[in-house]
């Protein structure tokens, strides 16, 4: 590797990592208070302990409100800010680094699990995102459609009552409980599966990627993980000896 090259890349800023940290502190919290609230009558000894946890029901639900309006203002600053970042040109909309689905992820998926299956010879060439960062980042905002939306109602039911018309009172609230609870717990098992294990329990992360920390990539990781965002990067001059 020449001297032009350096050892690590940049690949998230500090507003990105602030806001990263501030998105999994609240999800832990609403999963952890949702989860005694989900079940607060039973005796479950689990349920029962999570809810002795924060000293009550009374107080794991307002733990659970505070974590989740946090939650919503955190994930209206991150589209400010991606809407900032592209009217001002410094982030911009190319092929190999951007997060938008293209359909070239489609095809990388299927490559990768022919590959994994033995029945491909070649791994795909990821960019700066590959299809497992795209499917991980795009849940969020269905989950905020769906969980935040409901939850900002079931806060707030006096409020959001007026959105309601009169013939759905018998029935629109446990629609929207139901909707609340199960994505939640979609969610929870999405990241316990899927983020998980690719962030931290994989051969190359394990315990965990520091890079949510650090907000750098080694070169080496980045030839290796995302090879077309390198490319555009740096050409072949970080091949030179």
């Amino acid at each position: 590797m020449n001297k032009e090259t350096p050892k690590e890349y940049l690949r998230f800023n500090t507003i990105e990592r602030i806001q990263h940290v501030i998105l999994f502190t609240t999800f832990l919290l609403l999963s952890f208070t949702g989860w005694a609230l989900k079940y607060p009558e039973q005796t479950v000894e689990h349920s029962s302990w999570l809810v002795k946890i924060w000293g009550g029901a009374k107080n794991a639900g307002i733990v659970h409100r505070i974590a989740g309006i946090t939650m919503l203002l955190n994930f209206a600053w991150h589209v400010l800010y991606l809407a900032y970042m592209l009217s001002t040109g410094k982030m911009k909309l190319r092929k190999d680094t951007t997060i938008i689905p293209l359909p070239k992820d489609v095809m990388d998926a299927v490559k990768n699990i022919l590959y994994f299956l033995g029945l491909g010879k070649e791994k795909p060439q990821f960019g700066r995102f590959s299809y497992i960062h795209k499917f991980d980042y795009w849940a969020v905002f269905w989950g905020m459609g769906i969980i935040g939306l409901s939850g900002f109602f079931l806060a707030f039911p006096v409020q959001s009552s007026y959105f309601f018309p009169s013939w759905s009172v018998n029935w629109i609230w446990e629609v929207i409980s139901i909707m609340h609870s199960d994505e939640a717990l979609l969610a929870i098992v999405f990241i316990l599966f899927w983020h998980f294990y690719n962030e931290h329990l994989k051969w190359n992360k394990f315990p965990m990627s520091m890079t949510w920390i650090t907000g750098k990539i080694s070169i080496e990781d980045m030839k290796r993980e995302h090879p077309l965002e390198y490319k555009l990067e740096f050409g072949d001059k970080g091949d030179n000896k």
